[in-house]
This record gives structure tokens, sequence and C-alpha cells, in this order.
């Protein structure tokens, strides 16, 4: 068996010091030899569907865990949100629309009760501060 060594980018030829991915590519070349196959390289192409696109709400099941979480529902929202967009990870979309459908419903009752306990917060005081008056 014949090892010829091929040197494809020299510093003479390029009037370059060589970086670390020329090395290495002269390395590999060096120890495993010139390509014995002469048919050309094959690429595989990924076709990613967008019309099967599910929201997974994960940044307002964020939005509602950080500043209006009443009784947990953004905390268990955002749960619901990591697991849909799990579920869509694997590839799994029934179980992605699923989760993502609980985690918005969540969100929606989070962010009511914090909308009604923000008015709150401020009406309350305003009527004790006026009957005290």
């Amino acid at each position: 068996m014949n090892h010829t060594v091929q040197t494809f980018f020299t510093p003479a030829s390029t009037h370059h010091p060589p970086n670390y991915e020329m090395l290495k590519e002269e390395h590999e070349v060096a120890a495993l030899g010139a390509p014995h196959n002469p048919a050309p390289p094959t690429s595989t192409v990924i076709h990613i569907r967008s019309e099967t696109s599910v929201p997974d709400h994960v940044v307002w099941s964020l939005f509602n865990t950080l500043f209006m979480n009443s009784c947990c529902l953004g905390f268990i929202a955002f749960a619901y949100s990591v697991k849909s967009r799990d579920r869509k990870m694997v590839g799994d979309l029934t179980g992605a629309q699923a989760y993502a459908s609980t985690a918005k419903c969540l969100n929606i009752w989070a962010l009511i009760l914090g909308i009604i306990t923000t008015i709150l917060l401020i009406v309350i005081p305003i009527l004790i501060l006026q009957a005290y008056q």
C-alpha cells in the first residue's frame, strides 16, 4: 500500500502562517491518505415544514411566572410550555399541541387573576383612605 502525503495548503503558497484548521487537515490527509473513492460527495437535504408550527407560549409563561404569578399558575404554565417545546423537538406534534393548549389556558387565567389583583390593590387602598376622611 502506497501512502503519499499531499499538502494542500502550504505557508509558502498562501503567504500566511498556518492556522489550526490547516494543520489539522494536513495531519488528517497524512494519516488517512488520499481519498480512494473517485465518486463525488453526496449531500443530504432536510425539509422543515413551517405549516406544522405549534406555538409553545414559553415567553408568555415566563412573563406570568415573573410578574403575575397568582396561585402559581404562571409557573405551572411555564412547565407545560417547556413540555410542549420538548414534545415539538421530539416530533410529537399532537402532544406538543395538547401541552401548548393547556399552557395557553393557564396563561390566560394567570393574566386575568393578575390584572384583577392589581386593580384591587389600587382600588381598595383608595376606598379605605376615602372612608377615613
